[in-house]
């Protein structure tokens, strides 16, 4: 394995990011499905997940894992160019858990 150093972190450059259009083909290879059919499939899910969180539900894929929201409260924080503080608005923000078979497929 090759490891960069790069800003106090460690970067491994063996492993691989998968994109979207390699993520399609997998589905397609692996549902026997067209690439289109495929990637109408995880369009129509990547939306209904969106959807969801958007209305604030919980999503639980049973062994995959779960996704829901969570919400950060206001904070002070500090601007680190002129080293003034400054207010940190609340959010929500998307959560995933792994669920169990896929913490131990890792």
């Amino acid at each position: 394995m090759i490891f960069y150093f790069f800003k106090h972190k460690y970067f491994n450059l063996n492993n691989k990011i998968m994109n979207k259009t390699e993520l399609v083909e997998k589905i397609a290879a692996g549902a026997g499905l067209s690439k289109v059919d495929a990637k109408n499939a995880l369009d129509a899910t990547v939306e209904a997940i969106k959807d969801a969180l958007a209305a604030g539900d919980k999503i639980a894929l049973v062994g995959f894992g779960t996704f829901s929201v969570s919400e950060r409260p206001a904070r002070e924080g500090i601007n680190p160019a002129t080293k003034q503080k400054i207010q940190i608005a609340a959010k929500k923000v998307a959560k995933f858990k792994a669920g169990a078979e896929l913490a131990a497929a890792i």
